[in-house]
C-alpha cells in the first residue's frame, strides 16, 4: 500500500507542480532573421576549430575533473584579446565585481550584465570582451557581478545576487554614490535568464525598470521544453555536446532533476522567465542562433512578451555558435549583432526624450 502512495504522489508534483504549461502557441512568429553565412566560410571554421581546440579536451576528461577545466578555458577565453575598456574591482556587499568602461562613455549612464555559463562557471573576467562591447554600444558603465554559481551555491543564491546588484546600481556608479540618467540590463545564456527573471522581480517590487534590455541566447525555459532544444542538437557547436545526454531523457525525468538541483519547481518564473507574467516590461532586445538548442526559448520569450504588451523584439542568426558576440570583432556576425544592439540601445533613448 505504502508503495501505491509514493506513486501517487509522484505523480501529483509531476503533473500538477513540476509540468510546465504549453507554449506551442509561441512558435510563431519568428521575428527578424539575418543571413549568418553558410557556416563554411573561413571566419565560422575558425570559431568552430577554437571551440573544438578548448572544449573537445574537456569533454574527454574524467567526468570529476570536468567543471574545474570549463571554468579554467572559460575565464581564459578573454585573456588574449584587446579589451579596449578601463576594469574596475569593486564590492556589493560582499560580493566581487568590476565597472567596465569603454573609451569615452558617461558615467552617468549605467548597465548591469549577467555573465552566462550554465549557473556553474563563468566570470566577469570571462565576459569581458562582451562587456567591454555593451559599454562602447550602450554608451554607459557596464557593472558586472562575480554572482555565486552552482553547484557550491542552491540556484536562488544567483538570482539574489543579481537582485542585490541591481538595487545598488540604482545609486552608485563607478565614482561613488550617484543617481544614473539611464540603466540598461544584459545578459547572456544563463545570464540571460537572471536578467529576464530579474525583470519580473524589479517591476513587481516598483523599482525603477531599466531603460532597455539586452538578452543573449537566454536560457528562459528550465524545462528544456523548446523543440529547438532536440531539434538543433546537432547543429549547436557549443551545447549541442554538452547538454546530448540530458535532453535525451525522458522529461517528467529532467524536472524531477531540475527540481532536486534547483530546489525550485522549473516552471517557477525565477528560474524559466518565460513562465512568469511579461506584462508591463520595459523594451527588450533578444538575439538567438537559429543553430543553437535554446533558439525557441528565445523565440517563445518575445512571442509571449509580445502577447502580453510589452515591447520586445526577437533577432536570429543563421549557423552561428551560441552567444556568437563573444567572437567580436574577428566574426562578421559579431560586428553586425552589436550593431543592431547599439541602433535599439540609440532607439530607446530616442524615444524617451534623448538628444
Amino acid at each position: 500500500m505504502w508503495l501505491f502512495w509514493i506513486l501517487a504522489a509522484i505523480a501529483v508534483i509531476t503533473l500538477f507542480y513540476l509540468r510546465p504549461a504549453k507554449l506551442e502557441q509561441y512558435d510563431a512568429p519568428a521575428g527578424q532573421s539575418f543571413a549568418g553565412g553558410n557556416g563554411t566560410d573561413e571566419e565560422h571554421k575558425e570559431v568552430v576549430a577554437s571551440l573544438a581546440s578548448g572544449m573537445g579536451p574537456i569533454q574527454q576528461a574524467p567526468r570529476s575533473e570536468r567543471l574545474g577545466l570549463m571554468r579554467q578555458y572559460m575565464d581564459g577565453i578573454s585573456a588574449n584579446q584587446d579589451i579596449q575598456a578601463q576594469v574596475i574591482p569593486t564590492d556589493i556587499a560582499g560580493m566581487k565585481a568590476e565597472w567596465v568602461i569603454a573609451p569615452g562613455v558617461s558615467h552617468s549612464r549605467r548597465a548591469l550584465y549577467i555573465h552566462g555559463g550554465a549557473f556553474v562557471m563563468g566570470s566577469p573576467t570571462s565576459h569581458r570582451n562582451i562587456t567591454s562591447s555593451f559599454s562602447r554600444e550602450a554608451n554607459a558603465a557596464v557593472l558586472v557581478i562575480d554572482y555565486r554559481l552552482m553547484p557550491e551555491n542552491r540556484r536562488l543564491a544567483g538570482v539574489e545576487d543579481c537582485r542585490a546588484a541591481y538595487r545598488w546600481i540604482l545609486q552608485n556608479g563607478p565614482q561613488g554614490l550617484a543617481t544614473a540618467e539611464r540603466i540598461y540590463l544584459g545578459g547572456d545564456s544563463a545570464g540571460g535568464n537572471l536578467a529576464l527573471s530579474l525583470l519580473q522581480w524589479v517591476r513587481d517590487k516598483k523599482l525603477r525598470p531599466p531603460d532597455a534590455v539586452i538578452a543573449l541566447s537566454p536560457v528562459t525555459d528550465t524545462t528544456f521544453g523548446s523543440p529547438s532544444v532536440k531539434r538543433n542538437l546537432d547543429t549547436d557547436v557549443m551545447l549541442g555536446p554538452m547538454f546530448k545526454r540530458i535532453v535525451r531523457l525522458p522529461a517528467p525525468l529532467i524536472w524531477w532533476t531540475a527540481w532536486i538541483q534547483n530546489r525550485v519547481s522549473p516552471t517557477d518564473p525565477a528560474v524559466s522567465p518565460v513562465f512568469g507574467d511579461l506584462s508591463g516590461l520595459p523594451p527588450t532586445l533578444v538575439h538567438a542562433s537559429e543553430s543553437e538548442i535554446l533558439h525557441d526559448d528565445a523565440l517563445r520569450y518575445v512571442n509571449r512578451a509580445v502577447a502580453a504588451g510589452s515591447p520586445a523584439i526577437l533577432q536570429t542568426w543563421g549557423h552561428m555558435a551560441h552567444v556568437w558576440h563573444m567572437f567580436y570583432p574577428q566574426l562578421t556576425e559579431a560586428r553586425e549583432a552589436w550593431s543592431e544592439i547599439g541602433a535599439f540601445i540609440t532607439q530607446t533613448d530616442a524615444s524617451r526624450g534623448k538628444s
